[in-house]
C-alpha cells in the first residue's frame, strides 16, 4: 500500500515547492515577527482556495491530456480576444518568472551564505557570488536531462528536506498550542496586517501553478482512472506546503525583536535562544526553498510559453529548453552580480495582479466544458466556491497593482 502510494506521488510536491521560494518565506517571517500567530488564518484560507483550484487544474490535465495553455489557445475562438489573453500570461509568467527567478537564486545563496559563508569570484570591477552560480548549475543539469521522473524525485525529496526543517525548527521554539490554534480561527485582522495577509494569500494561489500543474499532470498520469491519484497527492500536497508556511510563521513568532527582515536574519536571531541547531535547520529550509522555486519557475514558464505558441511540451525539445534556459541565465546574472531590476519586478506584480483572477475564471469556464471534461465538470459546489475565490483574487489582485503604484 505504501509502495503504491510513493509511485503516485506526482506533480503536488513541485506545485507546493513552486508556491514555497523565499518570497514566501520572507514573507512568512515578517507576519510572525509582527504579528505573531494572529494570521495563521490567512494561509487557512489559501490552502482551501489553492486545493480548489489545483485540484482543478490537475482534473484537466489529467482527462484531456493537454496543458492549460493549449486549452486556452484552442477553445477561445476570437482572434483578437485570444491575443490579448496570450500577451498577458506571457507577460505576467515568462517575464514575470524571470524577474523572480534573481530572488529564488539569491534565496537559496542567503540559506547556503548561513552554512558556509559567502565566496566571491572577482573578475575586474565585477563580484561575480559563486554560489548563485552553483545553484544554477544544479538547476540546469535537473532542468537539461529533460527526464520527468529525475526532475521529481529530485524535487519531492527537497520538498521533504524543506518541511522538515521548518517543521524541526518550529517544534524547537516550543510555541504556544492554544495560541496557534486561535490565530488559526479567529480571523484578526491586526492594524497595519492588510498588505501582509494580501501576500499570504497572493503567494500562495499564484497563477503559474495552475499551468504548472495541468502539464505536470499530463506527464504523470494518462487514465480517467488516475484521477483519484491526482486528487490526493493535490491535497496532501498543498496542505503539507500551507503547513511549512506555517510553520514559518510560527518560527518567526517566537522572536522578540522586529529587526527582523528575511528567514537568513531568523536564522541568526534564533541561536542565541535555541541554540545553533534552529539556525541550521531555517538555513536548509531556506535554501531548499530556494533552489525548488529556482527549478520549477523556469519550468512554468517554458510550459505556458509553449503552450501559448503552439510548440511542442516536450521537456527535450529545443524550443522549450530555449525558454526555461533564458530564465534561469536572467536569474544568475542578476543574482550574481546583486542586481534588482526593480521596473521589471513592478511590472511582473501588475501583470500577475491581473492575471490570477483572469485565469481563475478562464479555469472555472473551461471546468464546465463537457467536450474537454464529459462527465469530469465541475459541480454546482465546486463552481460556486471558485467563483467566490475568483472575486477576492480580483480583490487582491487590484489590491496589488494599487500598491505598486503607491495608490493606496
Amino acid at each position: 500500500m505504501i509502495k503504491n502510494w510513493i509511485k503516485n506521488i506526482g506533480p503536488g510536491p513541485l506545485v507546493a515547492a513552486a508556491f514555497i521560494g523565499p518570497g514566501t518565506v520572507t514573507l512568512c517571517t515578517i507576519a510572525g515577527v509582527s504579528f505573531g500567530f494572529a494570521l495563521l488564518w490567512a494561509l487557512l484560507f489559501s490552502l482551501f482556495a489553492t486545493v480548489l483550484l489545483q485540484e482543478m487544474s490537475a482534473r484537466i490535465g489529467v482527462i484531456s491530456g493537454k496543458g492549460l495553455a493549449e486549452i486556452m489557445r484552442s477553445e477561445i475562438k476570437n482572434p483578437i480576444f485570444r491575443n490579448i489573453v496570450i500577451v498577458l500570461m506571457l507577460s505576467a509568467i515568462v517575464v514575470g518568472n524571470a524577474a523572480y527567478e534573481a530572488g529564488n537564486i539569491s534565496g537559496g545563496v542567503l540559506g547556503l551564505e548561513v552554512l558556509v559563508g559567502s565566496p566571491t569570484l572577482q573578475i575586474g570591477s565585477f563580484s561575480l557570488k559563486l554560489l548563485s552560480l552553483v545553484i544554477g548549475v544544479l538547476a540546469f543539469i535537473l532542468l537539461y536531462i529533460g527526464n520527468y521522473k529525475i526532475l521529481e524525485r529530485v524535487l519531492i525529496s527537497l520538498v521533504i528536506i524543506m518541511s522538515l526543517s521548518f517543521l524541526i525548527a518550529a517544534i524547537i521554539t516550543k510555541p504556544n498550542i492554544i495560541e496557534i490554534v486561535k490565530g488559526l480561527f479567529q480571523f484578526k485582522t491586526p492594524k497595519g496586517s492588510l498588505f501582509t495577509i494580501i501576500g499570504l494569500i497572493g503567494t500562495t494561489v499564484v497563477p503559474y501553478n495552475l499551468f504548472l500543474h495541468a502539464s505536470l499532470s499530463k506527464e504523470k498520469w494518462h487514465n480517467e482512472s488516475d484521477l483519484k491519484f491526482a486528487r490526493k497527492d493535490t491535497i496532501i500536497a498543498v496542505s503539507l506546503g500551507c503547513i511549512v508556511s506555517m510553520c514559518i510563521i510560527i518560527t518567526a513568532a517566537s522572536v522578540t525583536t522586529d529587526t527582523i527582515k528575511t528567514a537568513a536574519d531568523l536564522a541568526k536571531g534564533l541561536e542565541p535562544l535555541f541554540g545553533s541547531f534552529a539556525k541550521y535547520f531555517l538555513s536548509i529550509g531556506l535554501f531548499a526553498a530556494g533552489i525548488t522555486s529556482a527549478i520549477t519557475a523556469p519550468l512554468a514558464a517554458a510550459f505556458v510559453a509553449s503552450g501559448c505558441l503552439g510548440w511542442d511540451t516536450n521537456l527535450r525539445s529545443n524550443k522549450f529548453r530555449g525558454v526555461w534556459f533564458f530564465i534561469l541565465l536572467l536569474g544568475v546574472i542578476f543574482s550574481s552580480l546583486n542586481i534588482k531590476s526593480i521596473e521589471i519586478i513592478k511590472f511582473a506584480q501588475v501583470a500577475n495582479g491581473l492575471l490570477l483572477p483572469v485565469t481563475a475564471t478562464f479555469l472555472i469556464w473551461l471546468m464546465n466544458k463537457s467536450n474537454i471534461l464529459g462527465k469530469y465538470v465541475n459541480t454546482k459546489l465546486q463552481n460556486v466556491l471558485g467563483f467566490i475565490i475568483v472575486g477576492i483574487t480580483f480583490f487582491l489582485g487590484i489590491k496589488s497593482i494599487l500598491k505598486v503604484f503607491n495608490l493606496i
